[in-house]
């Protein structure tokens, strides 16, 4: 709040007292001599019976100093009270005009952004359904997870920092606003001390000094004393009007009562949610996260137990069955002898097969070359009995 528009105090230490030490403003005129006349009845309700002890005395002190010869007096009479109520408005729209707290509303928003990113069943290890597997991504990596998750706690811890400023700017608000309440309170007890005097001095003109005032002027049937009467009674009549105006100030004052209140429990409001945010739900939201990554991690190390296990049960079953195998082949060459007498007897066929065919092969070579020396022969005598021919010509 700037120093223009915060609220004075009194060189005296007390806001009421100064608001109450210039009761007509700063420029008085001199008291002018008039008579007045009759009023009406007094009020049902005194203001002075219901304000507090301390300060009825300064009502009556305060209705002495009201002056009815002083016209310039009644102008301004409280002027002072209404003037620092104009100034403690306009601090009050300048405190709400600068304090957004849309700002708070918006960065917890953020917050539950970023913990509903987080998808609680990328922590299950359910199987992908059909369309899982034929258009997306089965699931997640356990590297994955952890890279997400470690990155919204990031965000999340930045979002918390800017919820601690916010925090205390709320909370430095609420002292404020208690101050500005306090100086509020102190302009209502200045406005119903103006009011109180206002009213004292109204009912004194209405049931003494205007009576008696009437009496004199009927009694000397002076027209200059009624002239001092209908003045008098113009002069109620004014004091009248302006205590109508300090009570409108005053309702300014119980309506700002509520009105600070209200927002100062929405700020607390505002403090107890981030309060709770970052001391509630975000360790929580930290620990639960924390949790179940432990829990994945023991289920993928359950997991690869498990497979480690199946695959060694799986190894010893196919070395046990490999080693049975061999054994019982081991075992049947061993009873087998070096050659088969299958194989010994295949192996006689064929030879006597391969030497009887190799005899007949032999035959029919001999007879031919008989043949083919029988018609070498032949030609032989042929060739010799031409060429006989062929001397004898």
């Amino acid at each position: 709040m700037s120093e223009q528009n915060s609220p004075q105090v009194n060189k005296t230490g007390n806001l009421l007292d100064d608001i109450l030490a210039n009761p007509f403003g700063d420029n008085q005129v001199a008291p002018q001599e008039q008579p007045s006349p009759q009023f009406q009845e007094a009020k049902p309700t005194k203001l002075i019976d219901v304000i507090p002890e301390e300060n009825r005395a300064k009502a009556y002190q305060l209705a002495e100093q009201i002056d009815p010869r002083n016209h310039q007096a009644m102008i301004t009479y409280g002027t002072q009270a209404q003037g620092k109520l104009l100034s403690f408005s306009h601090t009050m729209l300048e405190h709400v005009q600068k304090k957004d707290i849309g700002e708070v509303g918006e960065i917890i928003s953020d917050l539950m952004k970023r913990l509903d990113e987080v998808n609680p069943d990328e922590l299950k290890d359910g199987k992908p359904s059909f369309f899982g597997r034929m258009f997306g991504k089965i699931s997640n990596s356990l590297q994955e997870v952890l890279s997400k998750y470690q990155k919204t706690g990031a965000q999340i811890d930045r979002i918390s920092v800017k919820l601690d400023r916010s925090k205390n700017v709320l909370l430095s608000d609420i002292k404020l606003l208690e101050q500005l309440y306090e100086t509020n309170k102190e302009y209502f007890h200045a406005l119903n001390v103006y009011i109180a005097a206002g009213e004292i001095k109204l009912e004194e003109l209405h049931q003494k000094t205007i009576p008696e005032m009437k009496r004199a002027a009927e009694t000397t049937n002076d027209q200059m004393k009624f002239q001092e009467v209908n003045d008098m009674i113009q002069f109620a009549d004014r004091l009248d009007k302006r205590l109508y105006d300090l009570k409108l100030s005053r309702e300014i004052t119980i309506q700002s009562a509520p009105q600070i209140r209200l927002i100062q429990n929405t700020n607390q409001a505002l403090v107890e949610k981030i309060q709770s945010s970052i001391m509630t739900a975000i360790p929580l939201w930290k620990n639960q996260v924390a949790i179940a990554l432990t829990l994945i991690r023991q289920r993928h190390a359950v997991e690869a137990q498990k497979k480690v296990s199946q695959t060694t049960n799986e190894l010893l079953l196919k070395n046990a069955e490999m080693l049975k195998t061999n054994t019982i082949e081991t075992a049947k060459e061993n009873e087998r002898g070096l050659v088969d007498i299958e194989t010994l007897k295949k192996t006689q066929e064929n030879l006597i097969t391969t030497l009887e065919e190799t005899m007949r092969i032999q035959e029919e070579g001999r007879h031919k070359r008989r043949l083919a020396e029988q018609e070498l022969a032949n030609m032989e005598n042929d060739l010799r009995l031409k060429l006989l021919e062929i001397k004898g010509k």
